[in-house]
C-alpha cells in the first residue's frame, strides 16, 4: 500500500494525505517483437507484389479509373441500394408476421424463411433469369373474371430488375431474422410503461421500442448492406454483367489481362466497402447515445442531492493496493 508521510499521521494532527504513487509502465517487449515481425511481412508482400509481372500493374492503372468500371461501379451500387431497400421493406413486414399471434401468418413467414435461407443465392438468380421461360406469360386481373394487364416475359429484357428482385427476396429472410431479434431485445416493461402513459401500439413502437432495438438492429444490417455490395458479383447468373465484376469479366475477356482486372474490381469495392463501414459506425453511434451503464460526477451529484446523502464515490477493485494479508482494503 502507499507509503503516508509523518505529517500525515492522524495523532499528529496531520491531514492523512498519502504520498504521490510512482507508477513505472509495465513493459511489454512481446509487441514490439509483433509489430517488427508483421512490418517485416508486410514489407516482403509488398516488395515481392511490386517486382511480380503477373500482377501486370500498368494495366492496372489503366483501367482503375476507366469509364466502363466506374459506370460498372455505380450501377453496383444502385443493385446494392435497391435490393437492400427492398430487402428491409419486406424483412420488417416478415418480423411482424413471425411475431403475429396469427398462427397463419407465423407459419406463412416460417416457409418464406426456410426456403430463402435453404437454398444458395446463385440458385435463387439462375432461376430468376429463367423465370421468363418458366413462365413465358403474366396476367394481372381477378381470376376466371377480367383480365387487367397482360405481359410476354419473353420478350422483355428485364435482368436488372430480376437481379433486384433476386438479391432483395433473398435478403429478405435475413433481415427479418434481424427486426425480429431486435424488436424482442427490448423488455416488456418498455412496452407496459409506453401504455400505462397512454401511449397508442404505434406510438409506443416509434418512440419507445424502434429508437432502443436500433441499437441491436443497425450492426447486423450494416454488416448485410456490405454483404450485399459484395453478393452483386453473382448477378452474372440471371444474366446481367453491367456491375462491376461482369464488366472486369468482359474487359479482360478482351485483353486477357484477368489479374489486373481483378485488382482493379478488388479496389473498387474495397473503396465503397470503406465508405459504407464509416458511415455503419457514425449511425451506430448515433443510436447508442446513452448506452452506457458509467454514470457520470454530474448523474452521481443528482442521485445524492435526491436521495439525501454523500455519495463516495470508489475506485474499481483492481485498482486498490494489496494489504500484507493478501486482502484488498
Amino acid at each position: 500500500m502507499p507509503a503516508v508521510s509523518e505529517s500525515a499521521d492522524p495523532a499528529r494532527g496531520g491531514s492523512a494525505e498519502p504520498e504521490a504513487i510512482k507508477a513505472i509502465p509495465l513493459r511489454r517487449p512481446g509487441r514490439w517483437i509483433a509489430a517488427a515481425v508483421v512490418v517485416i511481412l508486410l514489407g516482403l508482400f509488398v516488395y515481392g507484389a511490386a517486382t511480380n509481372s503477373a500482377f501486370s500493374w500498368d494495366v492496372y492503372g489503366r483501367y482503375l479509373f476507366d469509364r466502363r468500371i466506374s459506370a460498372a461501379a455505380w450501377k453496383t451500387i444502385e443493385l446494392t441500394v435497391l435490393s437492400m431497400a427492398l430487402a428491409v421493406v419486406l424483412g420488417v413486414l416478415l418480423a411482424v408476421m413471425r411475431l403475429s399471434p396469427n398462427p397463419v401468418l407465423r407459419t406463412s413467414a416460417w416457409v418464406y424463411l426456410w426456403v430463402f435461407r435453404g437454398t444458395p443465392v446463385y440458385v435463387q438468380l439462375v432461376l430468376w433469369g429463367l423465370f421468363p421461360s418458366i413462365y413465358k406469360t403474366l396476367d394481372l386481373g381477378i381470376p376466371f373474371v377480367h383480365q387487367f394487364v397482360h405481359i410476354e416475359l419473353q420478350g422483355i429484357e428485364a435482368a436488372f430488375l430480376f437481379a433486384i428482385i433476386g438479391l432483395g427476396l433473398n435478403e429478405a429472410a435475413y433481415m427479418a431474422e434481424i427486426v425480429r431479434a431486435g424488436v424482442s431485445s427490448v423488455s416488456e416493461g418498455q412496452t407496459e410503461a409506453s401504455t400505462a402513459l397512454g401511449m397508442s401500439w404505434s406510438q409506443t413502437m416509434r418512440r419507445t421500442v424502434l429508437p432502443q432495438a436500433m441499437r441491436v438492429i443497425i450492426p447486423p444490417t450494416g454488416n448485410e448492406l456490405i454483404s450485399m455490395l459484395k453478393t452483386t458479383s453473382l448477378v452474372i447468373a440471371v444474366p446481367y454483367s453491367l456491375e462491376l465484376f461482369g464488366r472486369q469479366r468482359d474487359i479482360a475477356a478482351v485483353n486477357f489481362q484477368p489479374i489486373p482486372l481483378l485488382l482493379v474490381a478488388a479496389t473498387w469495392y474495397l473503396a465503397i466497402t470503406s465508405i459504407l463501414m464509416i458511415g455503419q459506425f457514425y449511425l451506430e453511434r448515433y443510436y447508442s447515445r446513452g448506452l452506457s451503464r458509467t454514470l457520470t460526477a454530474r448523474q452521481l451529484q443528482a442521485l445524492a442531492d435526491a436521495q439525501g446523502k454523500p455519495v463516495v464515490i470508489m475506485p474499481p477493485p483492481d485498482t486498490l493496493p494489496d494489504t500484507p494479508g493478501g486482502e484488498r482494503r
